[in-house]
């Protein structure tokens, strides 16, 4: 079995709901057991969260973008990492990460650089979502990557939507999609 770990970080719905689709792909692959896990509202996770991560073979890395970068409940856990850091806990495993803001940009791609950073920090490997944009004239805004998304899972949720109407669709198709690679490049680089 191997086991699969997403630490997120959701201030209003929208990532919880994304954070839930990757888990839906990861959790489809055969042998793969997913972790959901969530930083609370003042940036903690429990002994028991820690020690998930820990015990995972793969670890996704979830939060928002607000200011042109990661959550600050999302930047305390990492700050906190440190434990894990220095005894290179983390060595090795597979790393990913997600994102979600309300503009169709919205500087996404920040906070998707720190995750790669932090990930780089404790030895990991990263993944990225291994899928083509959907850049053509025919594409349409439903269409699986259409943010265009290479290094790290982009979502997009309108300010003023609740997380029934956000992100949208074809966001959370490619969320599903990018659990499932995930899931793959994890057994494939544990075995």
């Amino acid at each position: 079995m191997s086991k699969v770990a997403i630490v997120y970080f959701s201030g209003y719905g929208h990532t919880k709901k994304q954070a839930e689709a990757v888990l839906a792909g990861a959790a489809s692959v055969a042998g793969t057991v997913v972790e959901l896990i969530r930083i609370d509202e003042q940036g903690n996770l429990s002994d028991a969260a820690w020690e998930m991560l820990v015990a995972s073979d793969g670890i996704i890395f979830g939060s928002p973008t607000y200011m042109g970068g990661v959550a600050w409940q999302f930047k305390k856990f990492a700050d906190a990492s440190s434990k894990p850091w220095y005894a290179q806990a983390w060595k090795d495993k597979p790393a990913a990460g997600f994102t979600n803001s309300a503009s169709m940009n919205g500087d996404k791609g920040s906070t998707i650089s720190y995750m790669i950073t932090f990930a780089m920090q404790h030895s990991m490997l990263w993944v990225g979502t291994g899928m083509l944009p959907a850049n053509s004239k025919a594409a349409v805004r439903n269409d699986v990557n259409y943010l265009a998304g290479s290094s790290g899972l982009l979502a997009q949720s309108p300010s003023d939507s609740t997380p029934d109407e956000g992100p949208l669709p074809g966001d959370l198709e490619t969320a599903k999609l990018f659990g499932v690679r995930f899931a793959e490049q994890v057994k494939r680089l544990t075995k």
